[in-house]
């Protein structure tokens, strides 16, 4: 199976980008399942269900979160009944939506979306680590499903690479989201599961991660606050992680995926 994971998707140059470049993308590299991380899509702040709708008619098929999943009110109003749409799975109990879903393609196979935020300088919430083997024990590779995507939302670097190895042989890619900075690791780990620690943003990257560079530099020279961030408005390069699995459902081949904008373009062959 070929999977594409779209990285933090922020503002409307994040949606403009996925909704220019992703059918094409999916069409010439064969891609059979899409998911997006837009918990930054509405205004970099949240997500709201025209945006979210926009997305899905761009092609994205799940939609993961984060830490700013709710801060559009108006969320909570439809995601108990939108299931592609997916908030952190370890959140208290009784947190509207869910943090895990059981997807089919096209096709007819089957994959496990799993959804997690990270405790290292975030939120003290449940530990990412029991939720994810919950998830997977639940719905194993092979039996439950023919492929499984964990992605972690996460600030530190070790505690995403601690959820790769963690789950190394049982997902078919742990991918981190949040830091909007894509990294350079991508690698197909030593029991077969494909492993990168942030996919990176659609966004403008003559910013601040995504955000106007004023609002930021105030904050960072001054400890002042003019105001709320907004999201940088040029044109932005979509960054994501392509993955193909074999029959167990384990990592063959992970590449970057970098088009348009700044950032120096990369897409796989083929």
């Amino acid at each position: 199976m070929r999977i594409l994971f779209i990285g933090d998707i922020v503002g409307r140059p994040g949606r403009d980008v996925v909704g220019a470049e992703l059918p094409a993308l999916r069409e010439r590299l064969e891609i059979e399942f899409v998911i997006g991380n837009a918990e930054n899509a509405a205004g970099g702040f949240g997500l709201t269900r025209k945006t979210a709708n926009e997305l899905f008619a761009s092609g994205v098929d799940v939609l993961t979160t984060g830490n700013h999943w709710a801060d559009q009110k108006e969320i909570l109003s439809f995601i108990g009944d939108e299931d592609r749409i997916l908030r952190p799975r370890n959140y208290p109990e009784g947190t509207p939506g869910r943090g895990a879903g059981l997807y089919e393609t096209r096709s007819g196979r089957r994959v496990l979306v799993v959804n997690v935020m990270g405790r290292h300088f975030m939120d003290p919430l449940d530990d990412p680590f029991a939720a994810v083997e919950r998830e997977i024990s639940a719905c194993p590779l092979r039996e439950g499903c023919d492929a499984a995507v964990i992605d972690i939302h996460a600030e530190a670097t070790s505690e995403k690479m601690a959820m790769g190895h963690f789950c190394d042989a049982r997902a078919s890619l742990v991918v981190g989201t949040h830091s909007h900075v894509p990294t350079a690791d991508a690698q197909i780990l030593p029991g077969g599961t494909a492993y990168q620690t942030d996919a990176g943003a659609c966004a403008d990257y003559d910013s601040v991660i995504g955000m106007e560079k004023f609002e930021p530099l105030q904050r960072f020279t001054r400890k002042l606050s003019g105001g709320r961030y907004s999201p940088a408005s040029g044109p932005a390069t979509l960054c994501a992680v392509f993955v193909e699995t074999d029959s167990k459902g384990l990592a063959t081949r992970i590449d970057p995926v970098r088009i348009g904008g700044r950032l120096k373009s990369h897409v796989p062959l083929d």
